[in-house]
């Protein structure tokens, strides 16, 4: 019986989605896409699972959309689906976990997650003016706000790869890190996300979020109604929780 192509682990809260078709860098066949698709749609209600991190099996994070099914008319006419528009939506942060090539079509995944920690064999790339394609799931829009529109430009109008070192110098990954400690690390950032109120880590997700899309003026002006309206905890809970942040404070400051 063949593998899934998509691995899913839960656990204390964390859901690990891993892209599972290795022979082929983790191309997103329409099976995979369906699989990723139907498993996001799940998890958005799933109050089990506060964070949820992707990332790929074996050399690949993913190569992007599989080519060869695109010669094939059934497949072309199979819908197309939007995981990057799912992942977007999701209301736990989502940390992608880049574990290799990162290209096209994945690169839009990647660019969908709220993290990306990566390891030193990753590597990105956007190869849709080289196919002849043109992006339809957001990298013409969210990579310039990321790393600002000229640094797009080179790596779109190329196709040339961009290297993990580059990619943390640039912004577009929060760390690079040891291959044998990338899931380590993408666990201690979950966990410590899990350790923070709920529904107030999902809200300042969404704040962020809806900011980006606004102007300044607008973004800030969009906080303070929120705020505004927002319930916040009896005191007592308040001070409790102010004692808890403390004491974290003080122990991580003894382990530095």
């Amino acid at each position: 019986m063949p593998e899934p192509v998509l691995l899913v682990e839960k656990h204390d809260g964390t859901a690990v989605l891993t892209l599972n078709r290795p022979a082929k860098m983790n191309a997103l066949s329409y099976e995979l896409r369906r699989a990723l698709t139907d498993e996001l749609t799940h998890l958005q209600t799933d109050s089990d699972i506060g964070v949820v991190i992707l990332t790929g099996n074996g050399r690949a994070f993913c190569a992007g959309l599989d080519l060869t099914e695109m010669t094939i008319p059934e497949t072309r006419r199979a819908p197309l689906l939007d995981p990057p528009a799912l992942l977007r939506a999701m209301p736990q942060p989502v940390i992608g976990a880049i574990n290799g090539f990162t290209i096209t079509g994945g690169f839009e995944l990647a660019l969908s997650c709220d993290i990306l920690i990566a390891t030193p064999q990753a590597k990105f790339a956007d190869t849709h003016a080289r196919l002849g394609i043109i992006a339809g799931w957001g990298l013409s829009q969210r990579l310039p706000r990321l790393i600002g529109i000229n640094r797009a430009k080179e790596l779109s109008l190329t196709g040339n790869y961009l290297s993990a070192e580059r990619a943390y110098e640039w912004g577009l990954v929060n760390r690079v890190v040891a291959p044998q400690e990338l899931m380590s690390t993408c666990m201690g950032l979950a966990n410590d996300m899990l350790s923070c109120v709920p529904y107030a880590l999902q809200e300042c997700k969404r704040l962020m979020d809806k900011g980006c899309d606004l102007s300044l003026g607008d973004a800030m002006r969009y906080e303070a109604e929120i705020n505004r309206t927002y319930r916040s905890p009896p005191a007592q809970e308040l001070a409790e929780r102010r004692a808890r942040v403390q004491d974290r404070g003080r122990q991580q400051a003894e382990s530095d």
